[in-house]
């Protein structure tokens, strides 16, 4: 079978080498936002249709972060990120996976269901996809777009549907889908930001939209330089049971054409409780599976364990 990047390379040699060299390049910019950062979150409601809307208050926040390179392989990039809170404290973040010309995608139908659509080859073609999970590693959102690199700035931006963020999931109900439009941006002296033009959206049953407010949020990961051999230790002690609970979604993907995940703050609780339980050098696989499997199948409907 003839890939595409062979494809290429066969209908102009020249045009496929330049290919090859974009797709070097993008894995290099993808992989460099690991490392250690001094990082901000910024939100602020921006724009409402109606009127009498009353704008939420903006939100603020700093802390410490450490981005990991969880594995690579030529075509798909994984970063853990580890958040440090309180007197140095250490806890488990978001994840992100990079995939190139990848065809299978999450998309979010509301709340927290989804259901799977693939892309055509033409649609995939030098594109990467960022597949984002929550701390307990549970999908979040999964867009699709290609690395921008001209006048010395690279970029990536991409749309996709999410659930409500964690921030505000316990303390709104006013709307049920936040649509992401993300724009990523690596700065030369290794800093990274994620900027976003969001859209909270109110969807009904019939997948009918309606605007409630747009919101502006920035991101920035300023490159900072600070011993993280505590948060690689930490990560160390976690890293196989996480592994699993990484290996059990990938089933529940691979097998359920829709996934609903129900009592999402429950969820991810119990995730975390059971990775205290499950830790360290005398790690117990074969039971931490079925313990994740059984907790799972609590959560996402229509799923075994």
């Amino acid at each position: 079978m003839v890939t595409q990047k062979e494809d290429l390379a066969l209908i102009d040699p020249e045009m496929g080498k330049r290919a090859m060299e974009k797709k070097q390049l993008d894995r290099k910019m993808i992989k460099s936002m690991a490392g250690t950062f001094r990082v901000s979150f910024q939100f602020a409601e921006t724009f409402s249709p109606d009127r009498k809307y009353e704008y939420h208050d903006r939100k603020f926040e700093g802390a410490k972060e450490v981005v990991l390179l969880l594995e690579e392989t030529e075509d798909q990039i994984s970063l853990q990120h580890l958040l440090y809170v309180g007197k140095g404290h250490i806890i488990k973040h978001w994840r992100q996976d990079w995939i190139y010309e990848n065809q299978d995608l999450l998309i979010l139908k509301k709340g927290h269901e989804w259901r799977k659509i693939k892309l055509t080859p033409e649609q995939a073609r030098g594109t990467w996809t960022q597949k984002v999970y929550q701390v307990d590693d549970a999908p979040r959102y999964e867009g699709y777009g290609t690395w921008i690199h001209v006048d010395g700035r690279s970029f990536w931006q991409s749309t996709a549907d999410a659930p409500l963020p964690r921030r505000e999931i316990s303390k709104r109900n006013d709307y049920n889908v936040l649509r992401r439009n993300s724009h990523i941006e690596i700065f030369k002296d290794g800093s990274w930001v994620l900027d976003q033009d969001n859209e909270k959206i109110i969807r009904s049953e019939k997948n009918e939209d309606v605007l409630l407010c747009m919101e502006k949020g920035i991101e920035r990961f300023t490159i900072l330089d600070y011993d993280s051999a505590d948060a690689v230790i930490w990560w160390d002690d976690y890293a196989s049971f996480w592994n699993d609970v990484r290996e059990a979604w990938s089933e529940i993907r691979e097998d359920m054409g829709f996934i609903r995940v129900k009592e999402d703050e429950k969820l991810y609780m119990a995730q975390f409780e059971l990775a205290s339980r499950f830790r360290g050098a005398k790690y117990d696989s074969d039971e931490a599976r079925q313990a994740i499997r059984d907790l799972l199948a609590g959560h996402v409907e229509g799923y075994p364990g």
